[in-house]
């Protein structure tokens, strides 16, 4: 049953289309059946029952709202790391031990924020050391920010299906 097409995952989105969860396509033919969901891209395979026959949906949309508090991601080593996808931000690498370095240094006035923290490796954290990378003439990659949840599930997981990028904010 591992290999079977039920199996397979399923991007589950509010009714204003924001992303709300992953399920199987098993859970998802149930939404449908029920009247709660509706599909908006189908898989290139179809579900048969007795009496029915409809492509598996890839992409579902709820036909209700559902009111979600979203928990802020918890700025941690292990999650800036995630964020950066394990490459150094400043080289490039993803050889050898990464840690985290703050972009304005802690004595200079940088906070312990998503905003200043960034993937390092020892490298390149020992050459900054304890100076911006103006006076290092270092370059960052790209600008840190506070990651969105959504952008931690694609980090976790390969995505199944094209069609969800679009979804997932990831275009």
């Amino acid at each position: 049953m591992v290999g079977s097409p039920l199996n397979k995952l399923c991007l589950v989105l509010n009714q204003n289309y924001e992303p709300l969860s992953i399920t199987n396509v098993k859970r998802a033919v149930c939404l449908i059946y029920l009247g709660k969901a509706e599909i908006i891209e189908p898989y290139n395979f179809g579900i048969r029952t007795i009496s029915n026959s409809f492509n598996a949906p890839s992409i579902l949309r709820l036909l209700y709202f559902i009111r979600i508090k979203r928990t802020n991601l918890p700025l941690s080593k292990h999650n800036i790391l995630k964020r950066d996808k394990y490459i150094c931000q400043y080289c490039g690498t993803k050889n050898g031990p990464m840690t985290t370095d703050h972009v304005i240094p802690k004595k200079l006035g940088g906070k312990y924020t998503w905003e200043n923290l960034v993937c390092a490796c020892v490298r390149c954290n020992n050459k900054k050391g304890g100076r911006t990378i103006e006076q290092t003439g270092m370059k960052l990659s790209r600008c840190p920010k506070r990651p969105h949840f959504f952008s931690i599930v694609h980090n976790l997981m390969k995505i199944p299906d094209p069609k969800w990028r679009q979804y997932l904010f990831l275009e």
